[in-house]
């Protein structure tokens, strides 16, 4: 018997941590879909270690989450038993992993956000998310610089691969947006002294972005009107499989533990 979603309560502070959150796990997921797959050994051990960075950092962010929510649920019953609307990541995390080229582009464009992002939080107000900044900034530090050599070896590379990092550019440009996005979750939590609203990131991230894509030789992308919504739980029609595939054992054996 599938065991029952839970629900998550409304208020900004818990939102907020979940958007950050969710965008680690969902993130974590597709990265963890190379391993066993990566085009050579060393990658395969790479992307799986980030994948399991990425998940203590969910795994922290959804704890706390849990524990301000006050509703008696733990991290791994926000992580498996939640429907699709009330994850609360970005788009761009949740998109297919595509081919390497994408994947590499992708974990640039994510871990340079993160990073921004990590360094305000380990200002937070809030001392638990200060921590979890703490220890996180460093993990995302090592993700940028490994996602950038790749960036710049395949794009000033072959051909082909440069090829394939130009479709990749054109095919996550849009999603980028929503990295940037701002609403009253964000207002309260920067009133608050919780963390910076998302929006205040973009002029520091399109730098370090544009500035690899520049010596990797890729032609920067025109702006893009395109607003994704995964932060509203309004997500793409990718979700729903990746979540059939990550919630399963849970979902089929309730309260199951390693």
């Amino acid at each position: 018997m599938s065991q029952q979603s839970i629900n998550v309560g409304a208020s900004p502070q818990v939102q907020y941590l979940l958007r950050l959150g969710d965008s680690c796990l969902v993130l974590a997921q597709r990265i963890s879909e190379w391993s066993g797959h990566a085009p050579i050994l060393e990658e395969d051990l790479a992307l799986s270690n980030m994948a399991l960075d990425l998940l203590g950092q969910a795994r922290g962010l959804l704890t706390h989450a849990a524990r301000l929510d006050g509703q008696g649920h733990d991290e791994d019953q926000l992580a498996f038993l939640r429907d699709e609307r009330q994850y609360l990541n970005p788009v761009l995390m949740e998109l297919p992993r595509g081919d390497f080229a994408f994947t590499v582009l992708r974990n640039f464009a994510v871990s340079t956000w993160l990073l921004l992002l990590w360094r305000r939080l380990e200002g937070s107000s809030d001392a638990e998310l200060a921590a979890i900044a703490g220890k996180a900034v460093k993990e995302a530090a090592y993700h940028q610089q490994h996602a950038a050599d790749w960036v710049l070896r395949l794009g000033d590379g072959t051909e082909e691969s440069s090829a394939r990092m130009r479709a990749a550019l054109g095919t996550l440009w849009p999603y980028c947006n929503e990295l940037f996005d701002s609403d009253a979750v964000d207002a309260a939590a920067a009133a608050q002294g919780l963390g910076p609203d998302w929006a205040t990131l973009k002029e520091d991230w399109r730098a370090q972005f544009f500035e690899v894509l520049a010596e990797a030789g890729l032609e920067l992308p025109k702006d893009s009107a395109y607003q994704s919504q995964g932060r509203r739980g309004i997500h793409s029609e990718h979700m729903g499989h990746m979540l059939a595939t990550m919630q399963y054992l849970q979902r089929a054996y309730p309260g199951g533990v390693w």
